[in-house]
Protein backbone atom coordinates (compact mmCIF):
# COMPACT_ATOMS: atom_id res chain seq x y z
CA UNK A 1 0.00 0.00 0.00
CA UNK A 2 1.61 3.71 -1.20
CA UNK A 3 -0.18 6.43 1.03
CA UNK A 4 1.04 8.82 3.25
CA UNK A 5 1.24 8.79 7.16
CA UNK A 6 -1.75 11.05 8.27
CA UNK A 7 -3.21 11.82 11.27
CA UNK A 8 -7.10 11.55 11.95
CA UNK A 9 -9.36 14.24 13.17
CA UNK A 10 -10.14 12.20 16.45
CA UNK A 11 -13.78 12.27 17.19
CA UNK A 12 -14.46 9.71 19.64
CA UNK A 13 -15.43 6.04 19.10
CA UNK A 14 -17.15 4.70 22.08
CA UNK A 15 -20.69 3.62 24.57
CA UNK A 16 -22.98 3.46 25.09
CA UNK A 17 -24.48 1.00 24.55
CA UNK A 18 -28.40 3.09 24.86
CA UNK A 19 -26.65 -0.57 26.07
CA UNK A 20 -28.78 -0.68 26.52
CA UNK A 21 -23.11 -3.14 26.03
CA UNK A 22 -26.42 1.18 24.17
CA UNK A 23 -23.91 -0.43 27.74
CA UNK A 24 -27.24 -1.89 27.36
CA UNK A 25 -30.23 -1.22 29.18
CA UNK A 26 -32.96 -3.07 30.50
CA UNK A 27 -36.85 -2.94 30.14
CA UNK A 28 -38.85 -4.97 32.53
CA UNK A 29 -41.08 -7.85 30.78
CA UNK A 30 -41.21 -10.40 33.54
CA UNK A 31 -44.91 -10.97 34.05
CA UNK A 32 -45.76 -11.33 38.03
CA UNK A 33 -46.59 -14.17 40.00
CA UNK A 34 -50.33 -14.62 39.97
CA UNK A 35 -52.23 -13.79 43.14
CA UNK A 36 -53.15 -16.53 45.25
CA UNK A 37 -56.63 -16.98 45.41
CA UNK A 38 -58.28 -16.06 48.33
CA UNK A 39 -59.61 -18.92 51.08
CA UNK A 40 -63.46 -19.61 50.82
CA UNK A 41 -65.06 -18.09 53.67
CA UNK A 42 -66.47 -21.22 55.69
CA UNK A 43 -69.90 -21.35 55.74
CA UNK A 44 -72.02 -19.85 59.04
CA UNK A 45 -73.22 -22.46 61.39
CA UNK A 46 -77.14 -23.05 60.93
CA UNK A 47 -78.71 -22.74 64.38
CA UNK A 48 -80.43 -25.68 65.50
CA UNK A 49 -84.36 -25.07 65.50
CA UNK A 50 -85.30 -24.03 68.81
CA UNK A 51 -86.82 -26.56 71.17
CA UNK A 52 -87.28 -27.06 74.82
CA UNK A 53 -83.59 -26.49 75.28
CA UNK A 54 -82.29 -26.71 72.05
CA UNK A 55 -78.45 -25.45 71.50
CA UNK A 56 -77.53 -23.36 68.97
CA UNK A 57 -75.95 -24.83 65.84
CA UNK A 58 -71.90 -24.94 66.39
CA UNK A 59 -70.31 -22.66 63.42
CA UNK A 60 -68.28 -23.84 60.87
CA UNK A 61 -64.63 -23.60 60.17
CA UNK A 62 -63.49 -21.23 57.46
CA UNK A 63 -62.07 -22.87 54.60
CA UNK A 64 -57.79 -22.14 54.80
CA UNK A 65 -56.37 -20.14 51.53
CA UNK A 66 -54.08 -21.57 48.31
CA UNK A 67 -51.00 -20.51 48.72
CA UNK A 68 -49.95 -17.85 45.61
CA UNK A 69 -46.09 -18.90 44.35
CA UNK A 70 -44.07 -16.58 43.65
CA UNK A 71 -42.16 -15.80 40.21
CA UNK A 72 -38.83 -16.95 40.02
CA UNK A 73 -36.55 -14.14 40.06
CA UNK A 74 -35.70 -13.76 36.02
CA UNK A 75 -32.12 -14.95 34.71
CA UNK A 76 -29.70 -12.09 34.96
CA UNK A 77 -29.47 -10.71 31.35
CA UNK A 78 -31.04 -13.19 29.65
CA UNK A 79 -34.66 -12.76 28.97
CA UNK A 80 -37.74 -12.30 31.55
CA UNK A 81 -38.73 -15.19 32.79
CA UNK A 82 -41.94 -17.09 32.03
CA UNK A 83 -45.11 -15.81 34.40
CA UNK A 84 -44.99 -18.62 37.73
CA UNK A 85 -48.28 -20.35 37.79
CA UNK A 86 -50.25 -20.02 40.51
CA UNK A 87 -50.94 -22.88 42.93
CA UNK A 88 -50.24 -24.61 46.44
CA UNK A 89 -46.70 -24.20 45.05
CA UNK A 90 -45.06 -21.64 42.87
CA UNK A 91 -43.35 -23.07 39.80
CA UNK A 92 -40.47 -21.85 39.27
CA UNK A 93 -40.14 -19.50 35.71
CA UNK A 94 -38.06 -20.49 33.47
CA UNK A 95 -35.17 -18.31 32.25
CA UNK A 96 -34.62 -17.69 28.87
CA UNK A 97 -31.04 -18.33 27.29
CA UNK A 98 -28.42 -17.15 28.54
CA UNK A 99 -29.91 -16.12 31.92
CA UNK A 100 -29.25 -18.09 34.91
CA UNK A 101 -31.39 -19.94 36.58
CA UNK A 102 -34.55 -18.64 38.64
CA UNK A 103 -35.69 -19.85 41.67
CA UNK A 104 -38.44 -21.79 42.60
CA UNK A 105 -41.78 -20.25 43.42
CA UNK A 106 -41.87 -20.50 47.29
CA UNK A 107 -45.21 -21.59 49.28
CA UNK A 108 -47.82 -18.97 50.24
CA UNK A 109 -49.17 -18.78 53.89
CA UNK A 110 -52.62 -20.39 54.45
CA UNK A 111 -55.14 -18.85 55.80
CA UNK A 112 -55.66 -19.25 59.64
CA UNK A 113 -59.67 -20.84 60.08
CA UNK A 114 -61.60 -17.89 61.22
CA UNK A 115 -64.50 -18.11 63.91
CA UNK A 116 -67.42 -18.35 62.66
CA UNK A 117 -66.18 -18.11 58.82
CA UNK A 118 -63.47 -16.19 58.81
CA UNK A 119 -61.86 -15.56 55.40
CA UNK A 120 -58.28 -17.13 55.39
CA UNK A 121 -55.18 -14.60 54.77
CA UNK A 122 -54.74 -14.57 50.92
CA UNK A 123 -51.29 -15.98 49.58
CA UNK A 124 -49.10 -13.20 48.81
CA UNK A 125 -48.25 -12.17 45.21
CA UNK A 126 -45.32 -13.14 43.79
CA UNK A 127 -42.57 -10.65 42.72
CA UNK A 128 -42.14 -10.10 39.21
CA UNK A 129 -39.37 -11.10 37.35
CA UNK A 130 -36.27 -8.96 36.12
CA UNK A 131 -35.72 -8.10 32.40
CA UNK A 132 -33.48 -9.59 30.41
CA UNK A 133 -31.97 -7.75 27.73
CA UNK A 134 -32.98 -8.37 25.30
CA UNK A 135 -31.15 -11.33 23.45
CA UNK A 136 -27.92 -10.27 25.10
CA UNK A 137 -24.79 -13.38 25.40
CA UNK A 138 -23.13 -12.78 28.58
CA UNK A 139 -19.58 -13.29 28.84
CA UNK A 140 -18.12 -15.33 31.43
CA UNK A 141 -16.46 -12.22 33.02
CA UNK A 142 -20.26 -10.54 34.26
CA UNK A 143 -20.07 -10.54 37.81
CA UNK A 144 -16.54 -9.47 38.93
CA UNK A 145 -15.07 -6.05 39.31
CA UNK A 146 -14.18 -3.82 36.63
CA UNK A 147 -10.47 -3.85 35.16
CA UNK A 148 -8.71 -0.02 35.49
CA UNK A 149 -9.15 2.28 32.54
CA UNK A 150 -5.47 2.54 30.72
CA UNK A 151 -2.79 1.03 29.15
CA UNK A 152 -2.48 -2.89 28.88
CA UNK A 153 0.21 -5.38 27.34
CA UNK A 154 -0.85 -8.83 25.94
CA UNK A 155 1.03 -11.96 25.01
CA UNK A 156 0.15 -12.98 21.68
CA UNK A 157 2.11 -15.82 20.20
CA UNK A 158 4.98 -14.65 22.03
CA UNK A 159 4.91 -11.03 21.50
CA UNK A 160 3.88 -8.18 22.89
CA UNK A 161 0.92 -6.31 21.93
CA UNK A 162 -0.72 -3.05 23.96
CA UNK A 163 -4.05 -1.46 23.84
CA UNK A 164 -5.52 1.37 25.58
CA UNK A 165 -9.16 0.59 27.55
CA UNK A 166 -11.92 2.47 28.18
CA UNK A 167 -14.38 1.20 31.25
CA UNK A 168 -17.60 3.54 31.69
CA UNK A 169 -17.11 5.07 35.32
CA UNK A 170 -20.57 3.55 36.69
CA UNK A 171 -19.47 0.33 35.55
CA UNK A 172 -22.24 -2.76 36.69
CA UNK A 173 -20.36 -5.60 36.86
CA UNK A 174 -23.66 -7.58 36.21
CA UNK A 175 -24.67 -5.07 32.81
CA UNK A 176 -23.40 -6.92 29.51
CA UNK A 177 -21.77 -4.03 27.70
CA UNK A 178 -21.17 -3.44 23.93
CA UNK A 179 -17.65 -3.71 23.37
CA UNK A 180 -16.32 -1.29 20.54
CA UNK A 181 -12.64 -0.95 19.15
CA UNK A 182 -11.15 2.09 17.15
CA UNK A 183 -8.15 1.55 15.10
CA UNK A 184 -5.70 4.23 14.17
CA UNK A 185 -4.65 5.38 10.83
CA UNK A 186 -0.90 4.39 9.80
CA UNK A 187 1.54 6.58 11.76
CA UNK A 188 -0.77 6.99 14.57
CA UNK A 189 -1.04 5.39 17.46
CA UNK A 190 -3.30 3.74 20.21
CA UNK A 191 -3.45 7.27 22.68
CA UNK A 192 -3.83 9.39 19.49
CA UNK A 193 -7.42 7.15 19.07
CA UNK A 194 -8.16 7.11 23.09
CA UNK A 195 -7.56 10.91 23.31
CA UNK A 196 -8.82 12.82 26.46
CA UNK A 197 -12.27 13.72 27.56
CA UNK A 198 -15.38 13.25 25.40
CA UNK A 199 -13.60 13.80 22.19
CA UNK A 200 -11.49 9.90 22.36
CA UNK A 201 -12.22 6.90 20.44
CA UNK A 202 -13.66 9.00 17.50
CA UNK A 203 -16.00 10.67 19.70
CA UNK A 204 -17.63 7.74 20.78
CA UNK A 205 -16.30 8.60 24.26
CA UNK A 206 -19.03 11.23 24.59
CA UNK A 207 -21.71 9.73 22.36
CA UNK A 208 -21.79 6.67 24.00
CA UNK A 209 -22.22 8.01 27.35
CA UNK A 210 -21.04 5.36 29.58
CA UNK A 211 -22.73 2.96 28.11
CA UNK A 212 -19.93 0.95 26.21
CA UNK A 213 -16.17 -0.31 26.60
CA UNK A 214 -14.09 0.91 24.35
CA UNK A 215 -10.81 -0.33 23.61
CA UNK A 216 -8.10 1.62 21.33
CA UNK A 217 -5.17 -0.89 20.50
CA UNK A 218 -2.10 -0.23 18.98
CA UNK A 219 -0.43 -1.29 15.53
CA UNK A 220 3.29 -2.23 14.20
CA UNK A 221 5.71 -0.74 12.32
CA UNK A 222 4.29 -0.76 8.99
CA UNK A 223 7.11 -0.67 5.55
CA UNK A 224 9.29 1.74 8.36
CA UNK A 225 6.69 4.41 8.32
CA UNK A 226 4.84 4.48 11.36
CA UNK A 227 2.72 1.92 13.27
CA UNK A 228 -0.46 0.03 10.89
CA UNK A 229 -1.91 -2.67 10.52
CA UNK A 230 -0.30 -4.68 7.45
CA UNK A 231 -2.25 -8.13 9.35
CA UNK A 232 0.99 -10.00 7.82
CA UNK A 233 -0.40 -14.26 8.29
CA UNK A 234 -3.29 -12.72 9.82
CA UNK A 235 -1.44 -11.87 13.05
CA UNK A 236 -3.70 -8.52 13.86
CA UNK A 237 -6.78 -10.62 13.52
CA UNK A 238 -4.43 -12.73 16.07
CA UNK A 239 -3.97 -9.97 18.06
CA UNK A 240 -7.72 -9.03 18.03
CA UNK A 241 -8.59 -12.66 18.84
CA UNK A 242 -6.58 -12.45 22.26
CA UNK A 243 -8.44 -8.90 23.12
CA UNK A 244 -11.64 -10.57 23.11
CA UNK A 245 -10.71 -13.89 24.41
CA UNK A 246 -9.20 -11.43 27.72
CA UNK A 247 -12.09 -9.50 27.61
CA UNK A 248 -15.00 -12.28 27.54
CA UNK A 249 -13.42 -13.50 30.86
CA UNK A 250 -12.56 -10.11 32.93
CA UNK A 251 -15.43 -8.01 32.13
CA UNK A 252 -18.93 -8.47 31.52
CA UNK A 253 -19.52 -7.26 28.11
CA UNK A 254 -22.13 -9.06 25.50
CA UNK A 255 -20.61 -10.88 22.87
CA UNK A 256 -23.23 -10.68 20.23
CA UNK A 257 -22.50 -6.80 20.23
CA UNK A 258 -18.86 -5.95 19.51
CA UNK A 259 -18.43 -3.11 17.32
CA UNK A 260 -15.37 -1.84 14.80
CA UNK A 261 -14.39 1.35 13.37
CA UNK A 262 -11.09 3.24 12.61
CA UNK A 263 -10.00 5.68 9.96
CA UNK A 264 -7.99 4.80 6.76
CA UNK A 265 -5.04 1.73 7.77
CA UNK A 266 -8.02 1.84 10.68
CA UNK A 267 -10.65 1.53 8.53
CA UNK A 268 -8.85 -1.44 6.72
CA UNK A 269 -8.33 -2.85 10.09
CA UNK A 270 -12.05 -2.59 10.37
CA UNK A 271 -13.09 -3.96 6.91
CA UNK A 272 -10.85 -7.06 8.05
CA UNK A 273 -12.27 -7.44 11.46
CA UNK A 274 -15.79 -7.44 9.14
CA UNK A 275 -14.19 -10.19 6.66
CA UNK A 276 -13.14 -12.26 9.41
CA UNK A 277 -16.89 -12.16 10.68
CA UNK A 278 -15.68 -11.27 14.23
CA UNK A 279 -18.17 -7.98 14.32
CA UNK A 280 -22.00 -7.23 15.01
CA UNK A 281 -20.97 -3.88 12.69
CA UNK A 282 -18.56 -1.67 11.34
CA UNK A 283 -18.20 1.62 10.46
CA UNK A 284 -14.38 1.94 8.63
CA UNK A 285 -13.58 5.14 7.35
CA UNK A 286 -11.82 6.06 3.92
CA UNK A 287 -10.64 1.92 3.86
CA UNK A 288 -9.85 -0.39 1.70
CA UNK A 289 -8.77 -4.31 1.77
CA UNK A 290 -4.84 -3.36 2.71
CA UNK A 291 -5.38 -5.42 6.01
CA UNK A 292 -7.12 -8.16 4.32
CA UNK A 293 -10.05 -9.72 3.85
CA UNK A 294 -10.82 -13.12 4.44
CA UNK A 295 -13.54 -14.94 2.01
CA UNK A 296 -16.66 -15.83 4.10
CA UNK A 297 -20.88 -15.59 4.42
CA UNK A 298 -20.91 -14.26 7.80
CA UNK A 299 -23.35 -10.89 7.30
CA UNK A 300 -22.39 -7.95 9.07
CA UNK A 301 -24.29 -4.48 9.60
CA UNK A 302 -21.94 -2.13 7.50
CA UNK A 303 -21.64 2.00 7.52
CA UNK A 304 -19.28 3.27 5.36
CA UNK A 305 -17.72 6.89 4.51
CA UNK A 306 -15.29 7.84 1.86
CA UNK A 307 -14.21 11.05 0.91
CA UNK A 308 -14.57 11.57 -2.83
CA UNK A 309 -11.68 13.52 -4.02
CA UNK A 310 -9.46 11.29 -1.45
CA UNK A 311 -5.69 11.39 -2.95
CA UNK A 312 -4.23 8.84 -0.49
CA UNK A 313 -6.96 6.23 -0.37
CA UNK A 314 -8.79 5.73 -3.65
CA UNK A 315 -12.78 5.74 -2.83
CA UNK A 316 -12.77 2.81 -5.23
CA UNK A 317 -11.21 0.79 -2.60
CA UNK A 318 -13.46 1.78 0.15
CA UNK A 319 -16.64 0.89 -2.59
CA UNK A 320 -15.06 -2.22 -3.37
CA UNK A 321 -15.25 -3.30 0.18
CA UNK A 322 -18.63 -2.04 0.18
CA UNK A 323 -19.86 -4.38 -2.33
CA UNK A 324 -18.26 -7.50 -0.40
CA UNK A 325 -21.28 -6.14 2.21
CA UNK A 326 -23.81 -5.61 0.24
CA UNK A 327 -22.91 -9.05 -1.46
CA UNK A 328 -22.83 -10.61 1.62
CA UNK A 329 -25.97 -9.25 3.71
CA UNK A 330 -28.10 -10.19 0.83
CA UNK A 331 -28.98 -6.65 -0.29
CA UNK A 332 -29.97 -5.65 -3.73
CA UNK A 333 -28.06 -2.88 -5.43
CA UNK A 334 -30.95 -0.77 -5.31
CA UNK A 335 -30.47 2.01 -3.00
CA UNK A 336 -32.59 5.34 -1.32
CA UNK A 337 -31.22 8.13 0.21
CA UNK A 338 -31.07 7.79 4.23
CA UNK A 339 -33.21 9.89 6.25
CA UNK A 340 -31.98 11.61 8.67
CA UNK A 341 -28.75 10.97 7.21
CA UNK A 342 -25.21 11.97 8.52
CA UNK A 343 -24.98 15.05 5.80
CA UNK A 344 -27.28 17.06 7.46
CA UNK A 345 -25.85 19.85 8.93
CA UNK A 346 -22.46 19.07 7.68
CA UNK A 347 -20.12 22.13 7.39
CA UNK A 348 -21.02 23.47 3.98
CA UNK A 349 -17.19 22.74 2.51
CA UNK A 350 -17.92 18.75 2.79
CA UNK A 351 -20.86 19.61 0.60
CA UNK A 352 -22.19 17.75 -1.72
CA UNK A 353 -22.59 14.73 0.76
CA UNK A 354 -25.03 11.58 0.33
CA UNK A 355 -25.81 8.79 2.14
CA UNK A 356 -27.88 5.80 0.82
CA UNK A 357 -29.17 2.71 2.19
CA UNK A 358 -29.40 -0.59 0.13
CA UNK A 359 -32.72 -1.85 -0.15
CA UNK A 360 -33.34 -6.21 0.58
CA UNK A 361 -30.62 -6.85 3.14
CA UNK A 362 -31.17 -9.32 6.03
CA UNK A 363 -33.27 -8.19 8.88
CA UNK A 364 -30.87 -6.68 10.73
CA UNK A 365 -27.75 -5.99 8.51
CA UNK A 366 -28.10 -3.12 6.74
CA UNK A 367 -25.61 -1.38 4.54
CA UNK A 368 -25.05 2.34 4.52
CA UNK A 369 -22.96 4.14 2.52
CA UNK A 370 -21.58 8.12 2.68
CA UNK A 371 -19.57 9.94 0.27
CA UNK A 372 -19.06 13.50 0.71
CA UNK A 373 -16.59 16.54 -0.71
CA UNK A 374 -13.19 15.80 0.81
CA UNK A 375 -9.99 14.65 0.74
CA UNK A 376 -8.50 11.87 2.93
CA UNK A 377 -9.97 12.56 6.33
CA UNK A 378 -11.97 11.14 9.00
CA UNK A 379 -15.71 11.38 8.82
CA UNK A 380 -16.33 14.77 10.33
CA UNK A 381 -18.71 15.70 13.02
CA UNK A 382 -20.04 11.58 13.00
CA UNK A 383 -19.95 11.11 16.55
CA UNK A 384 -23.40 10.69 17.31
CA UNK A 385 -23.85 9.06 13.92
CA UNK A 386 -21.50 6.54 14.66
CA UNK A 387 -23.36 5.50 18.06
CA UNK A 388 -26.93 5.47 16.58
CA UNK A 389 -25.69 2.73 14.04
CA UNK A 390 -24.16 0.63 16.63
CA UNK A 391 -26.75 1.00 19.27
CA UNK A 392 -29.06 0.09 17.04
CA UNK A 393 -28.43 -3.27 17.40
Amino acid sequence: MNFARRHSIVTVIVATVALSCDGAGTSPTGAGGSSGAAGTTGAAGTTAAAGSTGAAGTTAAAGTTGAAGTTAAAGSNGNAGTSVVAGTNGTAGTTAGGGRGGRGGTTGTAGTTGAAGTTGTAGTTGTAGATGTGGATPSTGCGKPAPASMRYTIDVSGKAREYILSVPSNYNPNTPYRLIFGWHPWGGSAQQVAGTGNNGYYGLKGASNNMAILVSPEGQDFQGNGLGWGNSNGEDIAFLRAMLDRFKSEMCIDESRIFSTGFSFGGMMSNAVACAGLARAVAPMAGNSTSGCVSGTQPVAYMGFHGVNDSVVAISGGRTMRDQFVKRNGCTTTTVPTTPTWCDGLASQYLPCTCVSYQGCMAGYPVTWCEYNANHMAAPSSAATLWTFFSQF
